[in-house]
């Protein structure tokens, strides 16, 4: 069975309706992403940070998975398929597919500040400052934040370097270090590239699909299903 590793991206949860930190409007306006996605801000003013998460965790229990999620699913009934993604939401699992790995941490998970190991999910959407872990430290989100390590991109360059195909979709591949993972596969992977500018990059040996998500996705699927012996 040939393996079919995905990277997605902002884009592929846009279109539920998840904003992103580069969309205009509403919540995101009110802050600058340093005064609430880095180690500083959580230093400075932890309740200001868990009011940021608590708002996006309040905003995914009000979206669902878009035909893009759902499409993928499908494809588990021919390939090996691996999800590795950038977004901290659970829409991938909510659409069924299998095996995923998040890259920059889960949105419905929090860790002790002392033990990065002691991970839970949160019962709800709202943590609180004086919320403990069962070592008994105060519970952060579980999210890579801006100047921290992305602990699982080496197992995630070596996952994109097993793939027989690589798709990437929604993503600007201008976030580092995930965007390095496109440059990790063989010479024989075959890739595809699915978002609405990706003409308007300048990519060697990949196949370039200018749509949408929840057109592009559906539309390389189906693809790849009927091509397959």
């Amino acid at each position: 069975m040939k393996k079919i590793v995905v990277l997605s991206g902002a884009g592929m949860s846009a279109e539920s309706g998840i904003l992103t930190f580069r969309d205009m409007g509403g919540v995101w306006d009110r802050y600058n992403i340093e005064e609430v996605a880095s180690p500083l801000a959580w230093a400075n003013s932890p309740k200001l940070v868990m009011d940021f998460y608590n708002t996006r965790r309040k905003q995914l229990l009000n979206v669902e998975p878009n035909k893009a999620h759902f499409a993928l699913v499908d494809l588990e009934k021919k390939y090996d398929v691996e999800i590795i993604t950038q977004n901290v939401d659970d829409l991938h699992e909510r659409a069924g597919s299998t095996n995923i790995l998040h890259l920059h941490g889960e949105l419905r998970k929090v860790r002790s500040v002392d033990d990065d190991t002691l991970i839970t999910e949160l019962e709800g959407w709202e943590l609180k400052v004086g919320d403990l872990a069962e070592d008994g430290a105060q519970l952060r989100p579980h999210i890579v934040w801006f100047g921290e390590d992305v602990p699982l991109i080496d197992y995630a360059a070596e996952r994109v370097n097993q793939a027989d195909i690589l798709i990437i979709i929604g993503t600007s591949l201008s976030v580092y270090p995930a965007a390095g993972l496109m440059n990790c596969t063989t010479s024989l992977c075959e890739k595809y590239y699915i978002d609405p500018k990706a003409n308007q990059q300048d990519l060697e040996n990949i196949n370039c699909i200018a749509d949408k998500a929840t057109i592009g996705v559906p539309k390389l699927v189906e693809n790849l299903i009927n091509k397959k012996k």
